[in-house]
């Protein structure tokens, strides 16, 4: 009796450990990205972003599917998912290149937080697909520690001056406000996020700069000058802003570490079809000890991997104790993009020269993983979290 498993019995035996309502939204997620983002990729590649019509349309089936704000509650428009179930989704997403799985559109966590008014002027249109955020934190001498952020929002009366310049800032483009991370009178001990509509007098481009990958959106760099905005305006409180930013990237480095482990996950999946059928000296080049050990390791890579964000975001979902998720939520973050380098390399590889064609989803899936070791914290970063929690906390944060 043959004891190998196919991929979709192997499947299936995994998705028992998923309820019902969990394997339904994962196969819904994994549907979408298959018939309603990968037709658009060759497109978005070829001209480094899609038309305006495309996206309203891709807009238009996110909010059919029912996957627009995942990360919200339903009271304000949103999907109301736990942090497990949004990876669940974020996986699937994660196979599809050039940051497709931007357009199913996740509003920025700490917006749950502003008022009633906020909520109805920004983030209720935004669940619905009517506005777009986009989170502006990186300055040129600012990025994993905000303290260092130059931009200042000065009181006047009745309101706030804004000036500073933002880098890095995704979906800048598309979005028509932004959070902006600033300090209030130039004191770094009262950080505060502010939402800034683009359109406001002050706010400018800088200019947009090209990248290694061709995603769907850009990341342009802003500066605002006396740009004014009125107290009610800022979200939370003068000094809230650093906490609800780190809350920020607790779900940005949760989604990034759930879009890396999809993304190995093709990537594997197609360089296993490939070398099954490339045939080299009379032979399928997988059948090469050489060819094995590589798919071996990717293997082994995405296990431990999809183990630990499995895990990670499951008990994530049980409590909100924002030190200990923001230090659980490095690790994630760091091990699955390191692992997502090292595995669409291997594919690349394992293709040869057609792995190294854009044409072919291991190339982009390759250039695309690359910024994940980046934004949200570089991995250095991620290690100076971790290492500065184990002396706080102990091993058994990590360990136990």
């Amino acid at each position: 009796m043959s004891t190998n498993l196919s991929t979709l019995e192997t499947s299936s035996l995994f998705a028992q450990s998923l309820t019902n309502g969990q394997a339904a939204l994962q196969q819904k997620a994994k549907a979408f990205a298959e018939e309603v983002l990968m037709p658009h990729e060759l497109t978005c590649e070829e001209n480094n972003g899609l038309d305006e019509q495309t996206l309203r349309q891709i807009n238009d089936q996110v909010l059919e599917w029912d996957l627009n704000a995942i990360n919200h509650s339903k009271k304000d428009g949103g999907q109301g998912l736990t942090i497990f179930e949004q990876m669940l989704v974020n996986e699937q997403l994660g196979k599809v290149t050039n940051a497709l799985w931007d357009t199913v559109f996740q509003p920025a966590y700490p917006m749950r937080f502003g008022t009633q008014q906020q909520k109805e002027e920004y983030l209720i249109p935004t669940n619905f697909g009517k506005r777009r955020d986009a989170y502006a934190i990186t300055e040129e001498n600012a990025g994993s520690d905000p303290s260092q952020c130059g931009t200042r929002a000065d009181k006047v009366d009745g309101g706030y001056r804004i000036n500073g310049e933002k880098w890095f800032v995704t979906v800048g483009d598309a979005a028509d406000y932004i959070l902006v991370h600033a300090h209030v009178d130039g004191d770094p001990e009262s950080p505060t996020v502010f939402f800034v509509d683009k359109d406001l007098p002050g706010v400018k481009v800088k200019r947009t700069p090209m990248y290694t990958h061709n995603f769907v959106y850009e990341h342009p760099e802003f500066i605002f000058e006396n740009v004014y905005v009125d107290e009610g305006k800022m979200l939370g409180e003068i000094g809230s802003g650093y906490n609800m930013t780190k809350d920020w990237f607790v779900e940005a480095r949760l989604g990034i570490a759930a879009r890396c482990v999809g993304a190995a996950i093709r990537a594997t999946e197609t360089a296993n079809a490939f070398v099954a059928d490339r045939e080299q000296f009379g032979q399928s080049i997988r059948d090469f000890q050489g060819i094995e050990f590589m798919l071996a390791d990717m293997a082994v890579d995405i296990t431990a991997a999809k183990s630990m964000l499995y895990r990670t975001c499951w008990e994530l979902s049980q409590s909100w104790e924002r030190k200990l998720n923001h230090a659980r939520a490095a690790a994630v973050k760091l091990h699955c993009s390191e692992m997502a380098g090292r595995v669409c390399d291997k594919a690349v590889q394992l293709l040869g020269g057609r792995g190294y064609m854009r044409e072919n989803p291991v190339e982009r899936l390759w250039r695309d993983t690359r910024v994940d070791r980046i934004w949200e914290g570089t991995s250095e970063v991620q290690r100076v979290v971790i290492a500065k929690q184990i002396k706080k906390r102990g091993l058994g944060i990590y360990v136990d």
